[in-house]
Parts: C-alpha cells; structure tokens; sequence
C-alpha cells in the first residue's frame, strides 16, 4: 500500500432530506452494486473522502446552530474496526480542520486498506486518538457511531455492544448522537437489530448514497432519529428499488373537484361489518371514508342490533348486508368487527364475486387465512383487492409466524402481495406497501398515537374511499397509508397525543390535510 496522505476535501453533494420525497430505498445488495460501478470510474478513496465531509459537514451546520455553550463542547467519534471507522476518521479530520475540538476512540485499529489510509490522514493532522473511551460523556456536545456500517453480520459484543449501550443512554437523555450511514447493530434491509447484541439508538444518521430500508421500518424508526441522506455524488437510480412513500407518488391520482362535479363523481362506497355487538367498527370506517371524500357511503351490517342511522354523521346510510346491492357499489371495504361466523363468510363470499374495487381488513382476513376458497377468489379478483393486515394477520395469512413476518418486513409485504394478487398494507412502524407487480413503498409518518383501537378502521374506511375516487389501489393504498399518519403526526404536534389520541380524532384531520395538500382555495 503506498503511504498515506491526509483526507483531502471535497467539493460536497448536497444533504437531503427525505421528508416528502420519495427517494428510493436501497439494500446492501442495491449499494454494493452502486459502491462498484463508483469505484470503477473513481480515483481510490473518493467514496470515503466525500462520506466523511459530507457527515463533517452536517455536524458543522449543527453546531453553528447550536446555543452556546453546547456549541464550543467537543466532538467524541468511535471508530470500529472497518470501513465504517474509515469514514468516522475522515469526519474527526475534517472537524479538526475547521478548528472543530474532537476526540476519536478506537478500540480496535481499523484493518482495511482505505481505513488504514483514512487514520494515516487523522494521525497526520494531530486528531487526538485514543483507545479508551471516556468514563462519562458529560464534557461533550456531539457523539458520532462510527462503529459498524451496513455489511455487519452479527451481533455486537465486548466494548462495542458496551457503547452502543451508553451511545443509546445518551439519545434518551435528550443528548445528540449521530449515527454514520446505520446505527451501529441495526440490520439496514430489514430495520431488525441483528443477532442478539444492541443497537445504538441515534438521534440522528446521515446516510451514504442512498437512504436504505431499514431506517424506515420495524425498530429502525426508532434508532435511526431524524434521517439525512448524503448522496456523495452517486447515482442510486434503481428501478427495481423500494422507495420512500410521499405525495408525489399518489397526489397526481387524486380527482379534479370542479364546480361541475357531484356526489357521484366521488364514488359510492359499502363498507361491510359489524357483527352483532361490533357494529362501532364500520360506522368509525364509514365516517373516515366520508371525511376522505367519498361521494356516499353505506354500511352494511352482518349481525343484528345495529341503530337505524349515526346522529352525528345522518349522511351514512346503514343497512343490513343481506339487502345492500354490492353489485351497485363503485367500491367495496369489507371486514371491520365482521366476526367469523358462517353469515360473515357467506357475506365475504358474495362480495369476493362483485368486480368492485375492494379492501380487505381484520375479520375479512382471517377469513381468508382459513378459507382457501375465498383465498382463491382474492387472486383471481379482477382488479386487485387491497388487504391491510396487521403482523398478526400476515402471519395468519403466510402460514407464518409473527416473528417471521417482523424479520423481514418488506419481505412479508412483497410474499402477500405475490400469493394474493393483491395489494399489500403491512401495517405497524414503518408501515410497508407492496404491489402485485413489484412496486414496494415504506411509509414514514405515523406515530405511537396510532397505537389504539379503531385506528384500523379509520384506514380500511379512507382507503375505501379513495378506491371509490377510482385511484388504482397501490395508489389508493400509498395516500390512505400516508395521510392517516399524517393526521397523527399533526395532531400530536398540537399536543393531542401520542397519550390519548384517538381513532375519532383522524379522519377530520385526513381531512383538513387532504384540502391544503391536494385542493387549496384559489384567488
């Protein structure tokens, strides 16, 4: 190896983030392809120079914008022992340049080629290098994990699964802690911690080339805090790429609401449910399928006892699903408080029959979990139902478990869509989309104010609705996903949850968000 010489700066690709955009999601797979064609036209080391300015240069933002004294506290890196301790050294190097205090802890010397390069460069600019982290992290502002990347194949352990401990201790003590490209144990396809060791839960992660799956779905929301993708001057276009849910993906297919439009424009839309004593269910769907802009909305009950029409909502018209003409309805969401009797399957049978635009949800699905017949009727549907499970569900309708669903998420997402025909809703963080053709999507709004009953028929109702708008059901699906988050995001920051958000609180808030996205008032 010819002798080193420092990191030399670079000209920076722009930081992005990817709030509302829908950039894709690359794997480890998708990014050892890019890295490859990269390096083929590249001078050696320009992948690591431009990583660790890039991340330098978001922790330089940050601290010009911090109060003092947080800003003139120093920065403390720990580097691992592989490519992803490389770039944590080209960021110490560079923060040391901008006259940015910084101390880096190393372990383990990192081994590769382009990390040994990196160190020579950090020990020839005098970073302070150390081998033994700090006893306590009181004296420093910023935290940097630079421990391990995205090609690390188990569980951490020893001093790193001790700092990937404290790291964490630090973000939920309101401390910053910025992850490089993964948090250091988090698996970056599938958002699982890998092995049995740790993960560092970041405040925030600034992300190499492309933004990857596992930020966005299972526990990686959790760990990964605020995202920030620095795209290094990579071009990380992959058809074949899951991407990141946003407007931009679904809004084109929203209808026109001209002065000449009427209610049967908008569609009519049957939802069917409530079994005797569950009759709360589809009325909560059907009043969100309202507020989402379905021109009519009928309920149709499977049991008995349901009250003769909804005082706040007079506009929905319930019935009994024996006497709904489903055949008339432009689209159909079926399942919520349906129950398992031989009724809800007869019911569910006769709907599968309608060539309506159709969703799928909770009684509906376990259903056709144990009903191979009616599972046949959903593959062969003419216009691909959309099924909404929650894990549970899935599990019941792979033949799996729920801990084989949760391992790999968009895996699960894509084996439904497949067995099915259909479009598949994996509900939970990071809810992931998956069409029958290929298309996958992760949806990144969403929050622990979801996390209470009836929040599932408040999408099975909205996504009804767009359905019956005549969006295509993966688009359907994309909007219902993203605005039913929405609706929680925003209402937890006017301090409406997460505590105590409930599933009423939504749909007037899809709403309000669905007319200042999609149709705002014109001089």
């Amino acid at each position: 190896m010819t002798a080193a010489s420092p990191p030399a700066s670079h000209p920076l690709p722009a930081l992005l983030n990817p709030h509302d955009r829908p950039v894709p999601l690359l794997t480890v797979a998708g990014l050892r392809r890019c890295e490859t064609h990269a390096q083929a036209a590249l001078p050696e080391r320009t992948l690591m120079a431009r990583a660790g300015a890039a991340a330098a240069h978001f922790l330089r933002e940050q601290l010009a914008h911090a109060p003092s004294p947080a800003a003139n506290l120093p920065v403390w890196i720990i580097a691992g022992p592989g490519n992803n301790g490389g770039d944590a050294l080209v960021v110490a190097t560079e923060l040391h340049r901008a006259g940015v205090e910084v101390e880096i802890c190393m372990p383990v010397e990192v081994k590769p080629d382009d990390a040994r390069w990196a160190l020579s460069g950090a020990r020839a600019e005098g970073v302070a290098i150390s081998a033994t982290p700090p006893a306590s992290f009181d004296g420093y502002g910023w935290l940097v994990d630079g421990m391990f990347g995205i090609g690390l194949a188990r569980g951490l352990d020893g001093v790193f699964a001790t700092l990937a401990q404290r790291l964490s201790a630090r973000a939920r003590s309101d401390g910053h802690v910025l992850a490089l490209d993964v948090p250091s144990g988090l698996d970056s396809d599938t958002g699982n911690v890998v092995g049995d060791g740790p993960a560092v839960r970041a405040t925030h992660t600034v992300t190499f080339i492309a933004a990857k799956p596992g930020l966005f779905t299972a526990v990686g929301r959790d760990y990964a805090g605020a995202v920030t993708v620095a795209p290094i001057g990579i071009d990380a276009d992959d058809p074949a790429a899951a991407h990141l849910n946003a407007p931009a993906l679904f809004g084109p297919w929203m209808p026109a609401r001209d002065f000449s439009t009427h209610k049967g424009t908008f569609g009519t839309l049957a939802v069917v449910g409530g079994d005797t004593g569950m009759c709360g269910a589809p009325i909560l769907a059907a009043r969100a399928a309202l507020l989402a802009g379905a021109g009519k909305v009928h309920v149709a009950f499977v049991g008995s006892g349901a009250p003769p029409y909804d005082p706040p909502h007079p506009e929905l018209m319930l019935d009994a699903a024996d006497r709904l003409a489903l055949d008339a309805m432009d689209a159909l969401s079926i399942g919520c408080g349906m129950g398992g009797s031989d009724r809800a399957r007869d019911v569910l049978d006769r709907a599968l029959q309608v060539a309506a635009p159709t969703l799928l949800d909770a009684d509906a699905l376990n259903l056709l979990a144990r009903d191979a017949a009616l599972a046949a009727r959903v593959a062969a549907h003419g216009t691909p139902c959309v099924l909404t499970p929650h894990p549970l569900e899935a599990a019941r309708l792979l033949g799996a478990d729920t801990q084989a669903v949760q391992r790999d998420r968009p895996a699960a997402a894509r084996a439904l869509a497949a067995r099915f025909a259909a479009v598949a809703v994996l509900k939970g963080s990071g809810t992931v989309i998956a069409a029958p053709d290929g298309r996958l999507a992760i949806n990144p709004t969403g929050n622990a104010g979801l996390a209470t009953g009836g929040t599932g028929d408040v999408l099975g109702g909205m996504i009804g609705a767009l359905l019956a708008q005549k969006l295509p059901p993966y688009e359907a699906a994309l909007a219902g996903v993203y605005l039913h988050g929405l609706a929680a995001d925003t209402l937890c920051a006017q301090g409406d949850g997460p505590a105590g958000l409930t599933a009423g609180e939504l749909a007037p808030m899809v709403r309000r968000l669905m007319n200042r996205l999609f149709y705002p008032q014109r001089d």
